[in-house]
């Protein structure tokens, strides 16, 4: 049977050297549905709406900023061991469409706890948006996908191997999710060491969220005690600032003076 022959995009060349750097990661998935009654209702009357995944980058930097070993990477060289960082980084993975064709690209976004809500949607729906050529993240990670495979290899080897370019390259974690597109679980996966998806609000108020990560790296027991506190940031602390920004924007009622 005679096919087509066709290049491969800049993209897709991309997702196949993640799959190929991934896919020696002995992951392990923990699925979860989050109680999110006080989150959806201060979302609901918040005057701009943060979008889901900005939500989830600053909350789950949150959690890691109390629990170290959510900013824990698991390096090779010079020889194995495990590289805490000081803040997190975060991966978001945008969709995107370039040249007709669907690709994700990762936006980085740095210490996604120390930034307002609004800071870190500006950032993600600016990647959404924006030329490729005007957003940093997208410009670093393909500079790199033009070069010859062997030189990819390495300068992807040297990335993930030691501790300092692996938060520069690669981040602490990712966030994914196909909610956009309707209900299911994303079971995604990356060089590690942790990746955040999550679906669509369901009736009862929750959101599924399913949490993978390099078991190197640590236990299920640790993930799950992190997925309960996750819960607690999403409906505490982020619920507050969406309140908080709403009440800044609110006029105050103007009182009558007699006369």
């Amino acid at each position: 049977m005679r096919g087509t022959v066709r290049k491969i995009t800049l993209p897709r060349r991309l997702v196949a050297d993640l799959m190929h750097a991934s896919i020696r990661v002995p992951f392990v998935s923990l699925s979860r549905p989050l109680h999110l009654r006080g989150l959806l209702e201060a979302r609901a009357q918040a005057v701009q709406r943060p979008g889901w995944a900005a939500i989830f980058a600053k909350a789950f930097a949150l959690v890691a900023k109390e629990q170290p070993i959510l900013r824990t990477l698991y390096v090779k060289w010079p020889l194995p061991a495990f590289y805490e960082l000081p803040r997190s980084v975060a991966m978001v993975a945008i969709a995107r469409v370039e040249d007709d064709q669907d690709c994700v690209l990762p936006q980085k976004v740095t210490a996604p706890d120390e930034m307002s809500l609004a800071e870190v949607d500006a950032l993600i729906r600016h990647a959404k948006t924006a030329p490729i050529n005007e957003v940093p993240a997208f410009r670093k990670i393909l500079r790199t996908t033009r070069l010859a495979l062997p030189l990819r290899r390495l300068f992807w080897a040297i990335g993930l191997n030691f501790g300092r370019q692996r938060a520069n390259y690669f981040g602490s974690f990712g966030v994914t999710s196909v909610a956009a597109y309707g209900a299911g679980q994303l079971h995604a996966i990356s060089p590690g060491p942790f990746v955040l998806s999550y679906g669509v609000e369901k009736p009862d108020q929750t959101i599924d969220v399913v949490l993978r990560w390099d078991h190197r790296v640590t236990d299920a027991a640790p993930m799950a005690k992190a997925l309960s506190r996750l819960e607690q940031v999403l409906n505490g602390e982020i619920a507050a600032e969406l309140r908080a920004n709403r009440q800044q924007t609110e006029p105050k009622p103007v009182r009558a003076v007699a006369t």
